[in-house]
């Protein structure tokens, strides 16, 4: 009995894994989880929910060429923003997805790749 409902349990809540991502020789810290796979259904964004909300983010800034703006743009080499921009776009991303990336990650997100992956791998991204 004791097992059944220790599957029961486990069965409906997630556990913050920590990951590193390497890309473009930058790394990143992630905190993925492991998901439920309940009959509640799973609220997590698909992957492709966080591309469009993310370069939406991007191209709605005013600095920015929305014409310029693709999954794969850096925004200081590929956008010309400065430091201080890609400060405002990451909180225009806590905004957007309603969480809150502490200023250790924040630092790293300088690029629409990495602020996918860290999104899409944050548990509690909406």
């Amino acid at each position: 009995m004791a097992s059944a409902l220790r599957a029961a349990i486990l069965g409906h809540i997630r556990v913050p894994v920590a990951q590193t991502l390497t890309l473009n020789g930058s790394k990143l810290s992630l905190f993925g989880a492991v998901r439920s796979m309940s009959s509640h259904g799973d609220d997590h964004l698909t992957r492709e929910e966080v591309i469009d909300r993310v370069l939406d983010v991007v191209k709605s800034f005013p600095k920015v060429d929305a014409s310029k703006v693709s999954p794969d743009v850096h925004f200081q080499k590929d956008l010309g923003l400065d430091s201080l921009d890609n400060v405002e776009i990451v909180f225009a991303l806590e905004e957007e997805f309603k969480l809150e990336i502490p200023d250790i990650e924040a630092d790293k997100i300088d690029s629409c790749p990495l602020a996918i992956e860290y999104i899409y791998n944050h548990p509690m991204a909406g």
